[in-house]
């Protein structure tokens, strides 16, 4: 089943009004505010900038790394039943939607990533023990003879 293409701008929307929905009792620290905040404006500079691999990059590894975020502010700063108040309950409700929304939300914008031309794996440019030297071009002599004779071979006798 192919899921229909979203556009990343109803995506940023739809978190930017559930953020602010979340935010809006003061019941969560204003790191929660910030980083979800700050990671929706990565995502604009996605929109603006449509070939950038780094910027939908950049969004992508900021909702994954909010998802973790959000569970650490929303399990920290829940409140106790006796202190829930409609207008609490509502708030945490957007925040904890919010938060079910972004697994989602990732394997859209990584849907997006792909088709900006980025690949399946994520290199961090750190080279392992079994790497693949068979394109190894040494550039210190290019073309040029050996300087000592092959010791597999035997010199001729003079006759």
């Amino acid at each position: 089943m192919e899921l229909p293409a979203v556009n990343l701008k109803a995506i940023i929307l739809v978190h930017w009004l559930l953020t602010v929905w979340g935010c809006m009792n003061y019941m969560l620290p204003g790191s929660y505010a910030w980083g979800n905040f700050s990671v929706l404006a990565v995502g604009i500079w996605a929109i603006v900038q449509r070939d950038s691999l780094d910027a939908i990059m950049m969004f992508l590894t900021g909702l994954l790394l909010t998802v973790l975020t959000d569970i650490i502010h929303i399990s920290v700063f829940y409140p106790p039943n006796n202190y829930l108040t409609d207008v609490k309950r509502f708030s945490i409700g957007m925040a904890i939607f919010s938060l079910l929304l972004k697994p989602v939300s990732c394997y859209l914008v990584y849907r997006m990533y792909r088709e900006r031309g980025g690949e399946y794996t994520f290199n961090i440019g750190v080279a392992c023990a079994g790497w693949d030297r068979s394109t190894y071009e040494p550039i210190d002599q290019q073309d040029a003879p050996p300087q000592w004779p092959d010791s597999g071979k035997t010199a001729q006798q003079p006759y």
